[in-house]
This record gives structure tokens, sequence and C-alpha cells, in this order.
């Protein structure tokens, strides 16, 4: 349903895919993928309230970003699973605008708690007799309120603005779920003032900080690990930091393809794709990184769940 520049009651989120003979597919994949999110991640949130070995700073961390891969994976692809089921794709403005404030939040809280961690590794890394010492109980509640406010402060600016706006050219999203950057596209009225702190915001506090401040603590990481003499201390040390370090690799590839590429070189469309790696599969993964290659996390299966064998 097209509009021409009129205010908009409610949009249509036209999903991941419009074709009949996909649907089907997509709503099976999308349910799998999410089941699979929602039980890994709820299983890492169990292991880690129910067994006081993994009553550490890293799985406390951790445990954090199980919550958001949970709550991005729900307020994404909730839409998709409803609109197969009932076939009605309206989203009302509020709604909408609720959707793109909460992923937003989500999201950048998401940047800050793997900066965090970074801040984590990098003390049990190089300053391993000061570890418990510096990462106190207090450390950690005051690093993860600061992420959780943080992500959902630098987010208020932005939808209040776009709220504002009245006229829109169309009210077909060409996406999933209502993100801010499809939603742009269709504002008739003057967007540069968004357009601005958008990119300021998106490309800054978003982006770079994190970015530097997640990667930078690897930087002595690095130095401190090559300066281990044996090869199983290098080994031991690495393979504590892989878990954390391919999280931030994936999550910031993907990111940056979402929201960072130029539209002449990037359509819609597959930002969608990448947006859909992003808040359905990175999510689904997370849980098998942190899990299944980590010892303490497979002895606090064992503990819990005596009668299963886990193997390598």
């Amino acid at each position: 349903m097209n509009t021409n520049n009129t205010t908009i009651a409610y949009f249509i989120v036209n999903g991941i895919s419009e074709k009949p003979e996909l649907q089907v597919t997509i709503f099976l994949l999308v349910i799998f993928i999410y089941l699979i999110t929602l039980g890994g991640n709820i299983i890492i949130l169990l292991l880690i309230c129910l067994d006081h070995h993994l009553h550490t700073p890293m799985y406390f961390f951790v445990a954090n970003l199980s919550v958001v891969d949970i709550s991005c994976s729900t307020i994404t692809l909730h839409k998709i699973l409803l609109s197969f089921l009932t076939g009605d794709k309206k989203v009302s403005f509020l709604e909408c605008m609720f959707q793109t404030y909460i992923f937003g939040s989500l999201a950048g809280h998401e940047l800050f708690i793997l900066t965090a961690m970074s801040f984590d590794r990098y003390v049990a890394i190089c300053n391993p007799l000061n570890y418990h010492k510096v990462m106190n109980r207090r450390t950690c509640i005051i690093l993860a309120s600061f992420c959780w406010l943080l992500g959902f402060v630098q987010m208020v600016s932005l939808v209040v603005i776009m709220g504002s706006f009245t006229c829109y050219s169309s009210n077909e999203i060409n996406h999933f779920f209502c993100d801010i950057v499809p939603m742009m596209k269709l504002v008739c009225s003057d967007i540069s003032v968004l357009e601005r702190l958008f990119f300021v915001q998106g490309l800054f506090l978003m982006t770079i900080s994190p970015f530097v401040l997640t990667f930078v603590p690897y930087i002595f990481i690095i130095v401190t690990i090559l300066r281990i003499r044996s090869n199983s201390g290098r080994r031991k040390a690495f393979y504590t930091c892989s878990p954390h370090l391919t999280v931030v690799v994936l999550l910031y590839t993907t990111l940056a393809n979402q929201y960072l590429t130029p539209s002449s070189i990037s359509s819609l469309d597959s930002k969608k794709m990448f947006s859909l790696f992003n808040t359905a599969i990175v999510p689904m993964l997370n849980p098998l990184i942190y899990s299944l290659k980590n010892k303490d996390v497979k002895l606090s299966m064992k503990r819990r769940f005596g009668g299963c064998k886990l193997t390598n």
C-alpha cells in the first residue's frame, strides 16, 4: 500500500522475501534458528546461575550477552513468525518506533558489553595476579550497568526525531522489522538533521569508540602472549581470548556491511541479509562459541546433567 506524502497510522513490514513459494521455507528456517538461539542461551544462563564455578567475571558478561541475544532475536524475528501464522504484516506507528528503539538499544549494549569483556580479557592475560582484585563483583556490576544505560540512552534522540516525522512517501518497509535505515528512506520531509546525527552517533559512538576500546587491549594481549616462553602457555592464553575475539569479528563485520556501506554499492536487500545474519545467526552462534569448546561449561554441564556423556 502506497501513500502520497501523508501521515502514517501503521507500517507494512515486507519481510525477508515477498515470494509466496518461499514463505514456508523461511518460516521453518526462522523458527528453527530462533528455537536454537533461545534454547542455547537459556542453557548458558541457567548454567551460569546455578553453578558457582561459573560465577566469574567472564561468565557474568557472557550472561549479559545471552540476555541481549534472546531479546534481540525476539524483538526482530517475532514479526516474521506472526505474519506467517496470521497473514497480517501491519505494525502500528508506535509499535514500530518502540521496536526501532529496543533493537538499536540492544545492538548498542552488545557492542559496549563486548568492550567490557575485552577489558576483562586484558586484565586476565596481562595482569593475572591482580585479576580478582581488579575484576571484583562491584567492578563487574558497574561496567554492566553502564553498558545497559549507555545502550538505551544513545537511541533516545534518534527515535524521538524519527517519531516526529509525519510525512512518508510510503508505509511499506523493505525489511523484516522496523529498522531505522529503511524507515529513513520513506520520510518525505527534510531528514538532514537525522542523517547527520545518525552518521555521527553511528560512526563514532556506536562504531569507532567501542571498536577502538575493544581492540586496543588486544594489542597488549598479543604482546603479552608472544612473551610467553612455552608453546602450551601461549596456546592456553590465546584459547582464553579466542571465543570473545570470534564474536567481536563476526558482529563488527556484519554491522559494518549493514549500516556503514554506502547505498550506491549496497542495496536494501543485501543490507537485509546482513541484518538477518546479525539478528538471527550471530545470537545462535554465541552460545556455541562460548560453550562447545569451553572446558568450564562442559564440566558444568556434566555436573548438572550427570548422565550425559560429552564428547569433544
